[in-house]
């Protein structure tokens, strides 16, 4: 018989598409009925900005509070010193001090938009777990938390096992991140009441070890939920293109970029896509994922929109879209907003296309913009050019501007100064 939760939280999320997994559903569903549960997710501090591939827990954490509870969002300042192996074949790269302190300023930014802090029943909280991983006496640890972790089990983890049948190296600093975060889950129940763990799937492992860790040093339950990990129909990692991750801060990806990643949307994902990534009532989602042929870009606009909106604001989303009608208007006026700057003397003696591709991320090498122009996949004022020696000249500004494209999609433009 299937599980029907009774809490609107749980049938918010299972309608949506949100779950994979979880310790004990039925409950968790009577102890969301109480009302104003404590839960957390972690991010580590490894880039300057979260990218797309995060968005699904930072919804997540979205709906959760909307739907009245209270949200710990965990930065890494101290796990982060470690690195998490899973999914990853190679040790994560050593940060400083200084370099993670960074981080973690651009991921904060990220989550004010998303959740609202505050100190009521329901307000935000952000920590950081160097606050107390950093003033642990290791001996100590090993002898008060050590004990509580089997090797044999923690060897059944996919984030070791995966590591180890490849055949890779796995360093004792890696193999204790499952240690450390554990340890988290149980501080986070000592300081806030915390009684979940929401994470990816790929985290099932270390939640696990977390949720055994409280019974065994708090005598008390814990739960873990995890969410599928989200790739596209036709199987690309989340939050990854050619032009590299798309980021959630603008300082790293512009909103126009940002709108433009989800106006791309493959056809099969624009449903569940819609489902995770905006909060449209359901039924307007299967109005739109029904929708079928070219209307198809309708819906895909309303995604772009949406996603927009709630990472970037209303306007920056209003201005993505004019941005992006002016570019597709083939032969029409390019729009000058997000151009890149170039100076006129640039093109005295011809910028190659190759150049001007990379310079506008439409290519990340040499060798990736002359198989783009081989293909003939790159235009110039919408003119398609197969000539990989081809250079941009003062010819090609049109009202100040040079509008370069690669394939049908990916649209930037050169603003040329000092003309």
């Amino acid at each position: 018989m299937t599980f029907e939760p009774q809490s609107e939280f749980l049938r918010v999320l299972t309608e949506r598409g949100f779950i994979h997994q979880c310790t004990d559903l039925e409950a968790l569903d009577r102890e969301l009925l109480r009302g104003g549960v404590v839960s957390y997710i972690g991010y580590d501090c490894t880039a300057p900005s979260l990218h797309v591939g995060s968005m699904v827990q930072i919804m997540l954490q979205r709906w959760w509070q909307k739907l009245g509870h209270k949200p710990i969002v965990l930065l890494g300042g101290g796990t982060t010193k470690v690195g998490d192996p899973s999914g990853k074949d190679d040790a994560r790269k050593l940060l400083t001090e200084a370099d993670i302190a960074r981080n973690l300023d651009g991921i904060r930014q990220v989550f004010s938009k998303y959740v609202r802090f505050g100190d009521d029943a329901t307000g935000a909280v952000l920590v950081n777990n160097a606050d107390w991983l950093d003033k642990l006496s290791y001996v100590d640890f090993l002898r008060d938390f050590g004990r509580h972790f089997s090797v044999n089990r923690m060897l059944t983890f996919d984030s070791v096992k995966l590591r180890l049948e490849r055949e890779q190296p796995l360093s004792f600093l890696e193999f204790n991140y499952m240690v450390l975060q554990a340890y988290d889950f149980v501080e986070l129940a000592r300081r806030h009441g915390c009684v979940l763990q929401l994470g990816g799937a790929d985290q099932w492992g270390n939640i696990i070890n977390g949720i055994e860790l409280g019974r065994r040093t708090l005598d008390k339950q814990l739960f873990g939920l995890t969410t599928p990990l989200i790739t596209t129909a036709s199987g690309a990692k989340m939050g990854k293109t050619a032009q590299g991750a798309v980021w959630l801060n603008a300082d790293q990806r512009s909103p126009y970029d940002f709108w433009q990643f989800w106006r791309n949307t493959e056809d099969a994902d624009v449903g569940r896509f819609l489902r995770l990534f905006t909060e449209l009532p359901m039924d307007e989602v299967r109005r739109l994922e029904a929708i079928q042929g070219r209307e198809l870009n309708d819906a895909k606009r309303v995604l772009a929109n949406e996603a927009t909106t709630l990472c970037h604001g209303a306007e920056a989303a209003k201005a993505a879209q004019a941005q992006a009608e002016a570019l597709f208007q083939g032969g029409g006026a390019a729009s000058a907003s997000e151009a890149v700057a170039l100076p006129a003397a640039k093109l005295a003696e011809g910028l190659s296309l190759i150049e001007a591709l990379r310079l506008l991320g439409l290519a990340d090498s040499n060798t990736a913009a002359r198989t783009l122009i081989k293909q003939g996949g790159a235009r110039v004022n919408d003119e398609p050019v197969k000539d990989e020696k081809a250079k941009l000249t003062a010819a090609d500004v049109k009202d100040g501007l040079i509008k370069v494209s690669a394939g049908k999609k990916h649209h930037r433009v050169l603003k040329v100064e000092g003309a």
